[in-house]
C-alpha cells in the first residue's frame, strides 16, 4: 500500500526526565514535524531509557501506545544499551538524544550516553544541545 506509514523510515528519540531530553524531542518535533512539512517522513519511537531499581514516572505506562505516526516505549535499563537496542530491533534510520553537557570528569563517572550512541548505533545520530540561557540582568 503505497503511502503507508509503515513504509516510512523509522527515527528513534531517546528521553529521559531531563530538561535536555525533553528540548531535543521539542527541536525534533519542531524541525521534523512542523506544520510546513508536506509529509512527515519518519514513523517515530520515543524511548523512555528507565534506570533499574526506580520506579516509573509512566509517560503512557509500560509497553507502548500508537498516536499518529509515533509510539512510546519505557524500557527498563541503561540508557545507553536500551538506545542501541532499540535502533538494531526497529531498524532504525535515525536515533536522536539530547546532550547534558558534562565536563569531562562528569562524564568519565556517568557516561555519556549521547557519545556512545554515536559511536555503537548503527544509524545516523543526531545529538541536540541545549542552547545556554543567556543572563539578561547586569552584573555590578
Amino acid at each position: 500500500m503505497a503511502g503507508s506509514s509503515s513504509e516510512k523510515a523509522v527515527m528513534i528519540v531517546g528521553i529521559d526526565e531531563s530538561d535536555e531530553s525533553f528540548y531535543a524531542l521539542e527541536w525534533t518535533l519542531d524541525h521534523f514535524f512542523a506544520p510546513y512539512a508536506p509529509i512527515f517522513p519518519f514513523n517515530v519511537l520515543l524511548v523512555y531509557a528507565k534506570p533499574p531499581a526506580t520506579s516509573a514516572i509512566g509517560l503512557t505506562g509500560p509497553g507502548a501506545t500508537e498516536v499518529h505516526d509515533v509510539a512510546v516505549k519505557v524500557v527498563e535499563g541503561d540508557a545507553r544499551n536500551v538506545l542501541c537496542e532499540a535502533v538494531e530491533k526497529n531498524n532504525a534510520a535515525m536515533l536522536v538524544v539530547g546532550n547534558h553537557g558534562y565536563g569531562v570528569i562528569k562524564r568519565a563517572f556517568l557516561g555519556s550516553v549521547s557519545d556512545y550512541c554515536a559511536r555503537h548505533a548503527h544509524c545516523s545520530v543526531m545529538i541536540i544541545k541545549k542552547p545556554k540561557t543567556v543572563s539578561t540582568g547586569s552584573k555590578s
